[in-house]
């Protein structure tokens, strides 16, 4: 995994237990997978990625945060927009279509959620999405 291959320091917060959402397990999954697979890729060797998840108002919060390449602002308005990569991260030599972020973004948003970027080139990159609680009104 390239946790190991790239020694990055890995980190996960969350509660002792989250309420329920209102979405597949599958489908969560593959988000999450995807921010955490290309916080890894453009996080050069010994960086660091955090995983954080939360509940508050109705929703469940995670947040991918690396010490990446960072996005520049100009392509951050781009970024969830099918076939799109960044400049910076054609540069370097990994795997991609342009449509994880995409793929991202519409599950997310078909959830009843949001998805975020904020991020700063050679700083790093947090990206967030949130999705309704089971049960809530959201």
């Amino acid at each position: 995994m390239l946790v190991r291959e790239k020694a990055h320091a890995l980190e996960v917060t969350a509660p002792e237990s989250l309420p329920k959402v209102l979405a597949d397990d599958q489908l969560i999954r593959q988000v999450v997978l995807n921010l955490l697979s290309n916080a890894l890729k453009y996080t050069p060797q010994g960086g660091q990625v955090s995983v954080t998840m939360a509940a508050r108002d109705g929703m469940v919060h995670w947040s991918v945060r690396d010490s990446g390449i960072g996005i520049p602002k100009a392509s951050q308005v781009r970024l969830f927009e099918k076939f799109f990569r960044a400049d910076n991260a054609q540069t370097i030599d990994t795997e991609g279509t342009g449509l994880g972020l995409y793929l991202v973004r519409l599950i997310v948003e078909r959830l009843g959620g949001q998805v975020t970027c904020d991020s700063d080139v050679g700083k790093g990159s947090v990206f967030a999405f949130t999705v309704p609680q089971a049960g809530s009104d959201n």
